[in-house]
């Protein structure tokens, strides 16, 4: 498993409510992502930060969906372009499920 960590830089700060508010406006998009398997929309405590963090199956899943096409999606939605990290992910510890998952 990969985890791709997005984030960008806010052209004005965001309170929480604001920023539920658009997150759940996107998150329909991201259900039947091949290979998506968990996203987390994040916000900065100062509100001027914000973004997402993606746990995928595959490096090759996370690439389909961050093409120039979604760049310019999110760049036109938050006003700036997205920076991407990639890390691996060798151990998940699932709590819910009570669950230490290997890769």
């Amino acid at each position: 498993m990969i985890t791709a960590i997005v984030t960008f830089r806010l052209p004005k700060r965001l309170t929480l409510e604001e920023a539920r508010s658009i997150f759940q406006g996107t998150a329909p998009r991201y259900q039947s992502q091949s290979g998506l398997v968990r996203k987390y929309y994040v916000l900065a405590e100062d509100g001027m930060t914000a973004g997402g963090v993606y746990l995928w199956r595959s490096r090759q899943d996370a690439d389909a969906l961050y093409t120039d096409e979604w760049r310019a999606f999110v760049t036109g939605k938050y006003g700036t372009p997205p920076q991407i990290a990639y890390m691996d992910t060798p151990v998940i510890v699932d709590n819910p499920t009570q669950q230490i998952l290997v890769e």
